[in-house]
């Protein structure tokens, strides 16, 4: 097999079959001296997402696998898991909600096939999204590159090609909490970036939530960055020399005029600061604290209920029904 094309699935029904009929016409029909095969993970979806996999299954038995996770594990543990199925000597990540063109695909291919590049990411360039969401996610991407991923592009990237080896060791790597864009880069291997502008989404909405990214920018940052440490110790050596500064003060007046500072007001903006401080502080402790924890636990990051297709499957990562 000389590619896998991965399709992490969630809550995408009426999307799935015009999505594998562009990777079909886009892809594996204008590479006819390549085999490929394309792999739909299905990440614990609560609609017919499912359904629709397995009639496009069916009606492509020799181009299609399904892989379905018991559960929803999110996105990244979704693409992993259709990592661990991929048997090409390259593995490229797609989404499937039809904003990210298949047609980019066969400049990936001949980039890693002819120009030997490991790693091909195609970048956003600019999306046809709502201003919303196209400023948060500049605000995200940029303090992804300011603090953790100097070569991370602002417009941020989930369409990817890697390479067997780049593959091989991104799956080594079993982090609790992962960041996708962050283990890519961090591999080290030669890179080729493409832009492209992000497509409009057809049908239904996005699940990518506020809340959401906000979770994975914290795992971004604390995966890889000491940053946020380093200005609580920054902090807290300021606020000591105010708070000397504001002692010597107290001091000298007290000294001088027998009568040292007084009133409710300065008591109260002094205790507010620190408390404010230290629950600050707490809480970044607190992040870095329960992702350790997560580590040291040491859980599968998916769990494969079912696969359709392939004849040499991955046992020990499925779960077989009773």
């Amino acid at each position: 097999m000389d590619f896998s094309i991965i399709v992490p699935v969630y809550f995408n029904e009426g999307l799935l079959e015009t999505t594998f009929a562009r990777i079909h016409d886009e892809v594996i029909a204008k590479n006819p001296a390549l085999r490929g095969e394309v792999i739909f993970v299905d990440d614990g979806s609560g609609d017919g997402s499912f359904q629709e996999l397995l009639k496009i299954r069916e009606a492509n038995p020799d181009v299609v696998t399904v892989v379905k996770l018991t559960r929803n594990f999110g996105q990244v543990n979704a693409i992993r898991a259709g990592f661990s199925m991929a048997r090409g000597r390259c593995a490229i990540n797609i989404s499937a909600d039809g904003q990210d063109p298949p047609s980019l695909i066969s400049e990936m291919l001949k980039s890693h096939f002819e120009d030997n590049y490991e790693i091909v990411v195609c970048t956003r360039k600019g999306r046809d999204e709502s201003a919303y969401r196209i400023m948060t996610s500049r605000l995200f991407y940029g303090l992804m590159q300011k603090m953790s991923f100097p070569n991370m592009p602002v417009g941020g990237f989930d369409f990817v090609l890697l390479g067997r080896r780049a593959l091989s060791i991104l799956m080594q790597n079993q982090e609790a909490n992962p960041f996708f864009q962050g283990q890519v880069l961090w591999l080290g291997f030669r890179i080729k970036f493409l832009a492209y502008q992000r497509q409009k989404r057809a049908v239904g909405k996005s699940k990518w939530t506020f809340g959401k990214k906000l979770t994975y920018l914290l795992d971004g940052v604390l995966s890889y960055s000491f940053l946020p440490i380093r200005w609580v110790s920054l902090t807290g050596l300021l606020v000591a020399l105010l708070g000397f500064s504001y002692a010597a003060i107290v001091l000298t007046v007290k000294v001088l005029y027998g009568n040292p500072i007084k009133g409710w007001t300065p008591l109260m903006i002094v205790v507010l600061v620190l408390g404010g401080f230290q629950m600050l502080t707490l809480g970044i402790f607190g992040e870095y604290m329960w992702r350790i924890l997560a580590q040291v636990q040491g859980r599968v990051p998916f769990i494969i209920e079912a696969v359709y297709g392939q004849s040499t499957q991955r046992k020990d990562l499925v779960c077989e029904k009773n």
